[in-house]
């Protein structure tokens, strides 16, 4: 009777050793498989590798904005310059933030400095992607709101809102952050897009094509956007009954919430507060003088924009004068915009001009 007993524990007892080790060798193929998984960034049930990358970059994106107060390094064409590495990189202007690489870090002593906030408007949405290691294909929407305040006026005021509409893209993950610091609270809100349309909307608010005493012939472009906007892409078309002529910008940049303006000569261009002055008159698309670029009686201009991935441009913004509008321009007057639309009825004759000053 005892030998049965024993017999019969002895099975029992390999019973469950041949349990615990099947057990054990199934969880140890369930990790390797889970590990080789993910490192092929293949899909394993409901997690989808995509929407964790857009995740994972949209978190490391805000850590980065809100752990420091950022670096720039200035460079050019060939090199990055390493060594004049400086963490003021809201000291410089947009343009050789362009030409370089910046992290646009926003806290300094644990909150977030409005004058790196400000700074943001000098960095171009793709340089801000780039600055934060997001991937390829990536595009953003940046926010920052006051969401508490003791002055109820200052609740819902937008520090900064800019960049890719989530509406125009296949995917996007979302990640914030709060900082309460001058007895209000600030969210800031980062918003990453798998694709999307980039924002570029800029607008011709002011053409002069009949200016006083041999001066010269400017036009007036505005970016609405808190983003900088980069101007290689863009070009301008001007049609009149006797001139025809493109020109299409290479390089240069505009700051966010700022005027550019195109003089046909740059030393005697009054600027006004335009953050940048190019001169056209090199390239002879503006006039200086007894030389015209654009069209006196009858013309019309058009600001266009090429996406990267498209060959034809589109037009963004357009003046037209003379012929059926009945904007008629005299000697000293400029064709200005009223803001409102792009529509021909949105321009009217300006009798005092105000070149840099939209």
């Amino acid at each position: 009777m005892r030998r049965r007993q024993v017999r019969s524990l002895e099975r029992d007892e390999t019973a469950l050793t041949a349990v615990i080790e099947f057990l054990s060798a199934f969880a140890l193929f369930l990790m390797i498989l889970t590990a080789f998984l993910a490192l092929a960034q293949l899909q394993m049930g409901s997690n989808d590798p995509a929407v964790d990358r857009l995740d994972r970059s949209a978190v490391q994106g805000l850590d980065r904005l809100t752990s420091d107060g950022g670096w720039f390094v200035p460079g050019n064409e060939t090199a990055m310059d390493y060594g004049n590495a400086t963490a003021d990189w809201h000291l410089q202007d947009a343009e050789s933030l362009n030409q370089g690489r910046v992290q646009a870090g926003l806290v300094v002593d644990g909150a977030l400095s409005m004058a790196k906030i400000n700074a943001i408007q000098n960095i171009t949405e793709g340089d801000l992607i780039d600055g934060l290691g997001l991937d390829e294909g990536f595009s953003i929407h940046l926010s920052i709101e006051v969401v508490a305040s003791n002055v109820s006026s200052r609740v819902g005021v937008l520090l900064f809102d800019s960049g890719t509409e989530r509406r125009t893209a296949s995917a996007s993950s979302t990640a914030n952050r709060q900082f309460i610091q001058e007895g209000e609270t600030w969210q800031l809100v980062l918003e990453v897009h798998r694709g999307g349309r980039l924002n570029n909307d800029l607008h011709l608010t002011e053409v002069m094509a009949r200016p006083l005493s041999g001066g010269p012939e400017w036009i007036e472009i505005y970016n609405p956007n808190d983003f900088a906007i980069a101007l290689r892409g863009w070009s301008l078309n001007h049609t009149g009954s006797t001139i025809n002529s493109d020109y299409l910008f290479k390089s240069g940049v505009i700051a966010g919430k700022t005027t550019l303006l195109l003089t046909g000569d740059a030393t005697s261009q009054t600027t006004g507060n335009a953050s940048q002055v190019i001169d056209l008159g090199l390239q002879g698309f503006l006039g200086v003088g007894m030389f015209n670029g654009l069209e006196d009686g009858t013309g019309e201009l058009k600001l266009r924009y090429t996406q990267l991935d498209e060959a034809r441009p589109y037009d963004v913004s357009k003046a037209e004068w003379g012929g059926d509008t009945q904007l008629f321009m005299i000697v000293g007057q400029s064709l200005a915009w009223d803001g409102n639309s792009s529509a021909t009825t949105s321009w009217f004759i300006e009798d005092t001009p105000t070149p840099g000053d939209p």
